[in-house]
Formats: structure tokens, sequence, C-alpha cells
């Protein structure tokens, strides 16, 4: 199937499925494609390609610095303090910050660089799935200080679903991550925390349905 193809058929469940359809995002992740695959990728129309490789992220800005795209450079993956000063520059959004060490070290390299990084914050849902992630508890105990940092910009919070097509562990985890996102909102947020991200999945579709708005598209567009 087709890149196009593949964007097609995401796009209509996420018409079908999603209870709010208007607000879910795709983000691309690009680790095994190419530059062309990616400039035919922007030709649908969506506007967050993902990278999950800094080394991706500085191999194809050059590629893009001069085209005429509404491309926002969305980091994925294992977001290492050493790696913060060489994303900085290239990217408009962090997904997985799950410490405040990190979150304070990406705050100060985008003060920097004048500019403010929309994040999502990485949640700790059952145990398993998201093992580097926040507990519920530690967050709380940070998010004061997370919510200080002025050029981040706390947009929501995701967790690493686990590889299984159990749909009742799948629905178990996104669920329990827009529980967290539905307390959190009560108590920080006044309800402007409003993005939820599926995070890692074989199944987008139990995703949309559990209310998520980030969907991670990779696998399926890139193959």
């Amino acid at each position: 199937m087709s890149i196009q193809a593949s964007v097609e058929e995401i796009l209509e469940d996420i018409k079908k499925y999603s209870p709010y359809p208007e607000k879910v995002k795709l983000i691309a992740v690009t680790k095994y494609s190419t530059v062309e695959d990616i400039e035919e990728f922007l030709k649908t129309g969506q506007n967050i390609c993902g990278e999950n490789k800094v080394q991706v992220v500085k191999d194809k800005i050059e590629y893009f610095k001069n085209k005429n795209t509404d491309i926002k450079w969305h980091f994925i993956g294992n977001l290492q303090k050493n790696k913060v000063k060489y994303i900085i520059d290239d990217v408009a959004a962090i997904h997985s910050v799950n410490k405040l060490s990190l979150a304070q070290e990406i705050n100060k390299k985008a003060e920097q660089s004048g500019k403010t990084l929309d994040v999502l914050l990485e949640i700790n849902v059952y145990g398993e799935e998201s093992k580097q992630g926040y507990s519920l508890d530690e967050l709380k105990c940070d998010i004061i200080e997370l919510k200080n940092l002025k050029n981040l910009n706390i947009i929501g919070v995701m967790t690493m679903a686990p590889f299984t097509d159990d749909e009742k562990i799948l629905r178990m985890v996104f669920s329990g991550l827009r529980k967290i996102k539905d307390e959190l909102n009560k108590e920080y947020f006044d309800n402007n925390l409003t993005e939820l991200s599926m995070g890692m999945s074989n199944d987008y579709k139990i995703a949309l349905q559990e209310g998520s708005t980030y969907i991670r598209v990779g696998t399926k567009i890139f193959k």
C-alpha cells in the first residue's frame, strides 16, 4: 500500500472511531523512510511529522530548509540529556518528557534558542508499559516546577502502551491514561490539558476510541 493510500485509510479511521476527529493529529515516525517518502507524506496536508532519531532530524532538516512546507518537527523516542543540544533548534515539540531534570535541560536550551516547545509528559500507567515514565505520585511532586518552566508548554500526557493485540489490556492502558489526564486537569491545568497521546500501540483504532488525539502512524505508513 502506498503512503498516500495508508494516510487516506487512517484519516477515514479517525472519522469513524474518534469521538472528536477534528482534534486528532498524526505523528509520522520516519526512521525507515527516505526524504522522498516524507515529501509525499507532506503533500497529504498533515503538518506534524515525527522523528525518532537525532541524526534523522539533522539530515532531513537541511532538505526541507528551503522548501515551502508547513512542517512541525516532533521528536519521538528516548530523549537523553546528551541529545537535547542537538535537536532543540530543529523541533517544535517533544514526546516523552519523563524527568524534571530532563525538562529543565530542555527548557534551558529552548530559552537559549528563543523558542517555546510543546511537550508531552510520559506517564507510567500500570508499571510495565512505560518503565521510564513518571508515576502519578512522582509527577505530582514535580508538576509545579514543571509548570514554572517558561519555555515549555505542557500540552498533554502520553504512555508507552504494550505491544499487544489484547484489546482488554490496550483499553485499560488508554482509559487509565485518560483518567490521569482528567485528574491532572482538575487539580493543576484548569481543563487546558487537552491532548492525549497513544504512545506506541499495535491498534491505533482502540486509542482513537479511547480518546487519544495524537496518533503515531509510522509503522503503518513507512514499511
